[in-house]
């Protein structure tokens, strides 16, 4: 497929590459803080790629030497200023975390740089994390005086374990990528020159494989950590639907004719 490119909004790029979209973070003279419009904008731009059907996957990642700086706090005199504005704040924020987090494709976060506060959020949500040595890691709602989101706060918990939580957020303090690797929030660490490459890789991967049977066991992994009987009859349903499914008879004929499947997501 060629590189097709995708409308945009303002703070993102947005390409579509052999089933594989990029949806990078695009303020790189702010590492690429989030303003207000950007969060607001973030569900819309995950909305559009889930639209497409050729996109199998997606990448999140940062223009320029950084990932994300967080929320822009330039702002936040105006957009964040008491508790009325900041729960409409973090009404954006929790549901720019929740569009990456129930995607039905897919995600994987590129890091390079500094990962921060809503940054690392984002990064959070999304199923899989890679990263470069150079990559940093924080949480510093603790020494601006604020509360995490609670939604986003359950993402750290389940990617990096309640101790390195409790850890980010009562000290504030930066972690390298090898401490990230250490606590299961990474996959893998990359070098910068190859980090795009080799979340390309992965994803071309996954997206070589039954949409359907990943949207399942996404669905499954969030109904193990949630434990919420809701998530566990949604997860079954998806589930019980991919024995009906086009791709589960290409799949059995495929592996009788050894031959790769070819899915149709249906």
């Amino acid at each position: 497929m060629a590189d097709d490119h995708l409308p945009e909004l303002t703070g993102f790029t947005l390409s579509l590459r052999d089933q594989v979209a990029t949806l990078t973070l695009d303020r790189p003279e702010k590492m690429n803080a989030m303003t207000r419009d950007m969060w607001q904008a973030l569900g819309v731009m995950i909305g559009r790629i889930e639209r497409d059907e050729a996109a199998r996957a997606i990448i999140l990642t940062g223009a320029g030497p950084h990932f994300c700086a967080g929320a822009d706090i330039g702002e936040f005199e105006t957009v964040r200023r008491d508790a009325e504005t900041a729960r409409a704040y973090e009404a954006l924020n929790a549901a720019a975390f929740a569009a990456i987090r129930n995607a039905t494709i897919p995600t994987i976060a590129a890091i390079d740089g500094v990962c921060f506060g809503g940054g690392f959020g984002l990064a959070a949500a999304c199923d899989l994390r890679i990263a470069t040595p150079q990559a940093r890691f924080a949480v510093p709602a603790a020494k601006l005086g604020l509360a995490y989101p609670v939604e986003a706060m359950g993402d750290i918990v389940a990617t990096a374990g309640a101790q390195m939580a409790r850890y980010l957020t009562f000290s504030s303090a930066r972690i390298d990528a090898q401490k990230a690797m250490d606590c299961g929030f990474l996959l893998e660490i990359t070098a910068s020159e190859t980090l795009l490459a080799r979340a390309g890789e992965i994803a071309g991967v996954l997206a070589l494989n039954a949409p359907l049977s990943i949207r399942a066991s996404k669905a499954s992994i969030a109904a193990a950590l949630s434990g919420r009987k809701e998530d566990m009859e949604h997860a079954q349903n998806l589930g019980d639907a991919t024995f009906e499914s086009t791709d589960y008879a290409e799949g059995r004929r495929a592996f009788l004719e050894r031959r790769a499947a070819k899915f149709l997501g249906r």
